[in-house]
């Protein structure tokens, strides 16, 4: 009796041991199955590499490059800064453009071996009839004139490839005669003209104009002269004083009011003067209209204003107002003789550098297109080019 009390005993304890190493057990089975999976992962990491060198694949993942691109380039050299525009054609409006041309360096004295150019600027309807013979002027000098034509927005010019005319069209506007438009128009040339640091002297011309000595004169003269050559004459007679408007004071008084010839050269410093005003604009455009035509008040009395000392007091363009009229006299192949440009160089004298001198006009107008041919003919014997 008391043997099978002893078994049952045993039993109990048997049963009871069981069942306490039973969680034990399966602790162990999960950790060898976690060790499993760890080995397996690592193992497959470790051939997915050696497969990508293998391959030299170097992202399993496409990744679409960025387009982005900066809107302006880092400038890393002087030479970004002073390099004038590839292109002509650009997409400012006029307000970007007026404050991009009136920068102004701190120094005066650049840092560069600059060589001063004179900016030849060609208000134009469309076509430069006489473009042979501005081709036969610039012959020989690159690197000392740059050229800028504002014409007609519908008009598309034709130049080839080895034209000096060849792509120097701006971005141009319509223009109306006497009106606002044509100021805007020649602030237009001015400021693209700013945008090469190397121009020094701005002349306005138009498809008419020819000029009547060869470059290295002209160069010459322009370089040389203290002065900038735009008329204002305090001009006492209805077409004078009788245009200025009241209202156009206080910024401008009856005794400041010049008028003058629309045809000019300024200096650096008087272009950067036209195209940063902006308080004598305003009061032009609202109080100067036809009969006031301000191509003919806006510039001359504003310079006179903000820097007289820098004016020759006339222009060196020729025309002939003899014939009466709202325009000059134009002149085609039966006018196109010696002695009638003997006559122009004889129309003197004036003041140069606070002298008198015998030259006095550079360039000439208003010729047509019939005056191409003789005016070609006679070049080289009398303009010398």
């Amino acid at each position: 009796m008391h043997t099978r009390v002893m078994w049952w005993e045993e039993g109990k304890e048997v049963d009871s041991t069981t069942r306490t190493n039973q969680p034990r057990v399966l602790q162990f089975r999960l950790l060898q199955l976690f060790l499993l999976f760890l080995l397996v992962g690592l193992g497959v990491m470790i051939f997915s590499l050696n497969m990508m060198r293998y391959f030299g694949v170097q992202n399993v993942v496409p990744v679409q490059q960025s387009h982005f691109q900066p809107c302006f380039e880092e400038a890393h050299t002087l030479d970004t800064w002073i390099r004038p525009p590839s292109k002509l054609l650009h997409t400012m409006n006029d307000s970007e453009l007026f404050w991009r041309a009136s920068f102004v360096p701190g120094v005066k004295d650049y840092p560069f071996r600059r060589i001063p150019k004179i900016a030849f600027m060609f208000l134009t309807k469309g076509p430069l009839p006489l473009a042979p013979l501005w081709e036969r002027f610039f012959k020989g000098h690159k690197g000392l004139y740059s050229i800028y034509i504002h014409s007609l927005p519908s008009y598309e010019a034709d130049f080839p490839a080895s034209s000096v005319f060849y792509r120097r069209q701006i971005p141009s506007q319509m223009v109306e005669w006497g009106m606002m438009s044509m100021c805007d128009a020649e602030r237009r040339l001015l400021a693209n003209a700013l945008l090469d640091i190397d121009n020094e002297w701005f002349i306005l011309l138009s498809e008419s104009c020819i000029p009547l000595h060869n470059f290295s004169i002209v160069y010459r003269y322009l370089s040389r002269s203290r002065y900038s050559f735009i008329g204002a004459f305090d001009e006492n007679s209805p077409f004078g004083r009788g245009r200025y408007n009241p209202s156009l004071a206080p910024q401008v008084n009856l005794t400041e009011w010049r008028k003058g010839s629309q045809w000019f050269e300024v200096n650096r410093k008087l272009a950067i003067e036209i195209v940063a005003d902006n308080v004598f604009y305003p009061r032009f455009k609202e109080f100067c209209r036809p009969a006031c035509y301000v191509d003919e008040h806006y510039f001359q009395t504003m310079l006179t204003i903000l820097a007289p000392n820098l004016l020759a007091n006339r222009t060196t363009t020729w025309v002939d107002w003899s014939r009466g009229g709202a325009h000059p006299a134009t002149f085609g192949q039966p006018d196109i003789t010696k002695e009638f440009f003997k006559k122009i160089s004889e129309d003197g004298p004036c003041i140069y550098n606070n002298q008198p001198s015998s030259l006095c006009f550079l360039f000439a107008r208003k010729f047509a297109p019939s005056s191409l041919e003789p005016l070609l003919a006679m070049a080289s014997e009398v303009f010398r080019y």
